[in-house]
């Protein structure tokens, strides 16, 4: 996670004239807003949690379900105090019996059980064929990603613990039995001189070790590298060259001096990747045809044993230890690099005391959950009755994959720090059934649990058998019905009418179950907002317009365009998904309002006319690296800065040189801005790039990161159909990214099924890369306004008005007209008679109130006011003080003279 930490955290280190940066896996980034989660993922409750018991605990339970016999997972609030706040976020536990036969425990790593290939948590339960999984062990973020610790599976040392303090490692033996421990390296080559040679490790990415001071990983020593390792080379960001030992069945069959062996492991080989004084042995030792012995083995820093890989069953490395003896422990190590102090998504592993319960706990930092710090974690694992825990990799990396009881797919279990985004990670701990088939014991529903007004969704039944394993069904047969009309069943769809809550019963033969949904309304909406700040008004523009929705109960939603209502001020629009169109700008105005209303409840966004524009590269100053990438790695890529090319447009241009004639499938050719993207200032609606084409009919495009993480990929040019320089521009409004955002990279790429028909090898470049901004909603700052109670005369700028209604004191509160007060400092002024509500738009200011209550919407946010807006002599009067605390307006009254003025 992203803070130093000794040599894992955030270390830049001098070797010679090259820089290295070392990021851990688990990195804090901006934090997301949640998506809706796939449907169905919760499932049937086994029990109801025991409210009195709760009630005395901060660990309340909300729910629990099967996820196969001898696993089930459960879903707790953590409820606490910080400061004066109190705060809660939900915490996930699959808990496993391990005396349950069935059921078991084993690594799921990187790629088809690779080391060094990082994968998704999700994708690695697929190949794995697990039920469950959440992440395991911390990694090296821009290495290949292999696990800092240790990890065991299939009676094999995959890879080895790096030369780091205080890391622990979580295992289960063959006879079931978990533990967590301390290990350490032992490894030793032998020559058939009868020399030897210490190895350093196993299948081990660059780090920094805390056991050597400075020195690099790889500097002077032997690591050994199997069929295991998965990354393209052994490894990269080492900063030396290797010598390599090719050894087959124990017998050398090639050195290689100061260069790579080409090529993977085989399954009956290894490699001995050598530097140094490593290499120095191997060049006066080693002798191709000769027999070399390699052994190696963990070691137990408890009992200072070495451990026999073929008595485990599975051992994933983590990171400090948190509890012992069901107690919270010392940390083994600083939790500065995993930012031990700060509330974010965490992930742990601990066992009971008697051994036969495992406990993979994860939290969530996303939405209305806060996450935890280190010591929180601890309070849980204690009051969960763990006996011993560890910290595994969290922030961005954490995630919990299940399998839904009574189906065959996996998916998320909750969102990560990115809502549905997951971080590709080193490794994980699956959960595993070789359960039989059994007797059909139950059903259960899948689909939404949260609906909007309008939306419609499907739903399905799910059987499962006496293992809670996943059984057939007819579903064709079932009825479906609602117990209360809040919406419409056609078949098994479900179509939300209005709001409420219902429960939806189906009957399947015998059987019948039900499956509570809520239909959201107004009433339960704390926010509503659109993610963009200004749309652009001009005949044909489009903005996105995406909603998110979060209800007074901490949840966040994304809202469809089409899930509200649009009312247009100032010009008129078609909605399409996301997005609005402008057709048609009213005479003399300058700024419109788009208005959306979900149930009533408003959330408005401004368009304005006009743009201004700002240079965000034009390659004259080299402020930051701009590094060359390639797909697949047997196509070739260079960046260059030039000065060289006809007609450029400035000094200095990025070029971007291809060459495609290697490789299969899509290639592309990249250039990455800064480590991981460069922000753009604002919320910029376009980018205008000069592009220089070489006509090879290729295609370019631009990445972006947007603040949730999410890669957007946007066409530059869809066909370089022309030579030399033009003005390509990209539009950043009309795909709902969330600003801030990122531009990574910019690329050119060529797909299969056409390059036959395009230039297999060319170049490229970029100059004067512009941001287009509209410009912010404008309001009247030089008005002035004076009344005084109980007059109806009013001057705005010392020109007299006659007012329908005078101000009035009552109960001490000030009372204005409101219409006169939002015409005079160029607001808008709407009334809906039928609901008594006034809304005034004033610049990017939207506030909305309703005659007699004391809740009003501001900019989407719901607030409440200590007084109403009331009417008199048939006009709408609020009090005085809302102009100055939500209309951003300058409010004075003399208490004597009863006078009172606003500018």
């Amino acid at each position: 996670m992203g803070k130093v930490e000794s040599s894992i955290g955030r270390k830049t280190e001098s070797i010679g004239k090259r820089v290295i940066v070392v990021l851990l896996g688990g990195a804090l980034l901006a934090q997301p807003i949640a998506s809706i989660m796939p449907s169905g993922w919760q499932t049937a409750v086994i029990e109801a949690a025991d409210a009195a018991a709760a009630s005395a605990s901060a660990l309340k339970l909300k729910e629990q379900a099967f996820v196969t016999a001898g696993a089930k997972r459960l879903d707790y609030v953590w409820h606490t105090t910080r400061g004066s706040s109190k705060v809660q976020t939900d915490v996930h536990v699959i808990e496993v019996d391990l005396t349950n036969p069935y059921v078991s425990l084993n690594v799921i790593s990187g790629k088809n059980n690779s080391i060094g290939q990082v994968n998704s948590i999700l994708n690695m339960s697929k190949e794995n064929g697990a039920v469950a999984a959440i992440n395991a062990d911390v990694f090296v973020m821009g290495t290949e990603g292999a696990p800092l610790g240790a990890q065991v599976s299939g009676s094999m040392i995959m890879s080895s613990p790096a030369s780091l303090t205080g890391m622990y490692a979580f295992s289960v033996s063959k006879d079931r039995k978990p533990s967590i421990d301390h290990y350490t390296f032992e490894g030793l080559v032998t020559a058939a001189d009868g020399s030897t040679f210490p190895l350093e490790g196993v299948n081990q990415s660059a780090y920094y070790p805390e056991t050597n001071g400075a020195q690099y990983s790889h500097v002077n020593v032997m690591y050994i590298y199997t069929s295991a390792w998965g990354g393209a080379e052994r490894p990269k960001n080492s900063f030396t060259k290797p010598t390599e030992v090719f050894v087959r069945n124990g017998v050398i069959e090639a050195i290689s001096i100061n260069e790579a062996i080409p090529g993977q492991v085989p399954a009956d080989g290894y490699i001995l990747r050598t530097h140094g004084t490593a290499a120095a042995y191997v060049k006066e030792h080693l002798k191709v045809g000769e027999p070399l012995v390699a052994d190696y083995s963990l070691v137990s820093q408890t009992t200072k044993v070495k451990v026999d890989p073929a008595s485990l069953e599975m051992l994933a490395g983590g990171h400090t230890l948190l509890v012992n003896n069901g107690a919270a422990s010392a940390y083994s190590r600083d939790v500065a690099g995993v930012s031990g102090s700060s509330y974010t998504s965490r992930s742990g592993v601990g066992y009971s005391k008697d051994g036969t319960k495992v406990y993979l706990i994860t939290s969530e930092r996303n939405g209305g959950n806060t996450g935890l710090n280190l010591k929180e974690l601890q309070q849980i694992m204690v009051q969960l009755g763990v006996d011993k825990g560890v910290n595994l990799d969290g922030g961005g990396s954490t995630t919990m994959v299940e399998r839904p009881l009574g189906t065959t797919w996996l998916q998320l279990a909750h969102p990560t720090q990115y809502g549905t985004t997951q971080r590709s990670v080193a490794n994980g701990i699956g959960v595993f059934t070789s359960a039989p088939e059994g007797q059909l014991k139950g059903i259960s529903v899948s689909g939404s649990k949260v609906l909007f007004i309008g939306q419609q969704a499907s739903y399905s039944l799910r059987s499962y058998d006496t293992y809670y394993n996943p059984i057939a069904v007819d579903n064709t047969s079932a009825v479906w019905s609602s117990t209360k009309a809040v919406g419409t069943f056609e078949g098994n769809t479900f179509t939300a009418a209005k709001a409420g809550k219902t429960s939806l019963s189906v009957k399947s033969g015998a059987i019948s179950t039900q499956y509570e949904v809520e239909v959201v309304g107004k009433d339960q909406i704390a926010s509503l907002t659109i993610d963009n700040a200004v749309g652009s008004l001009s005949k044909g523009a489009t903005t996105a317009v995406p909603l998110t929705v979060k209800l007074k109960n901490g949840n966040s939603y994304k809202l469809s365009g089409d899930s509200v209502e649009w009312q247009f001020i100032g010009f008129t629009a078609v909605q399409e998904g996301d997005s609005l169109t402008v057709e048609s700008v009213d005479a003399g105005v300058s700024t419109g309002y788009a208005i959306a209303r979900y149930d009533g409840y408003a959330a408005m966004i401004p368009f304005t006319q006009g743009e201004t524009v700002m240079t965000f590269e034009d390659f004259e100053k080299s402020t930051y690296a701009i590094t060359s990438e390639v797909t697949p790695a047997e196509t070739k890529g260079r960046v260059k800065l030039v000065s060289d090319l006809p007609e450029q447009p400035s000094p200095r241009a990025l070029q971007l040189d291809y060459d495609f004639t290697n490789g299969t499938g899509t290639k592309a050719s990249y250039a990455a801005f800064g480590s991981n993207g460069r922000t753009l200032p604002g919320a910029p609606i376009s980018m205008t790039v000069d592009l220089y084409s070489d006509n090879s009919l290729n295609w370019v495009r631009a990445e972006f990161l947007d603040a949730n993480g999410k890669a957007y990929l946007l066409n530059l040019a869809k066909q370089l159909d022309w030579d030399g320089w033009k003005t390509v521009k990209v539009n950043l409004s009309s795909d709902g990214m969330k600003f801030p955002v990122k531009l990574k990279r910019v690329y050119v790429v060529t797909l299969p099924e056409v390059q036959d028909e395009r230039a297999a090898a060319g170049a490229i470049a970029l100059d004067n890369m512009k941001l287009q901004y509209s410009p912010t909603a404008a309001t009247d700052t030089n008005a002035k306004i004076e009344m005084n109670v109980g007059n109806t005369t009013a001057t705005l700028n010392g020109k007299s008005f006659k007012l329908d209604s005078a101000p009035i004191l009552l109960n001490g509160v000030t009372y204005v007209p409101i219409r006169f007060v939002s015409d005079a400092m160029g607001g808008r002024l709407l009334y809906d008679g039928k609901k008594g509500q006034v809304t005034v738009l004033r610049g990017n200011i939207m506030m909305e109130m309703t005659i007699g209550q004391k809740d009003l919407n501001l900019n989407g946010t719901l607030h409440t006011s200590e007084v109403a807006p009331i009417i008199r002599n048939s006009r709408t009067l609020i009090p005085i003080r809302l102009f100055s605390e939500k209309l951003g307006l300058k409010v004075g009254y003399d208490g004597k003279t009863k006078k009172i003025t606003i500018d």
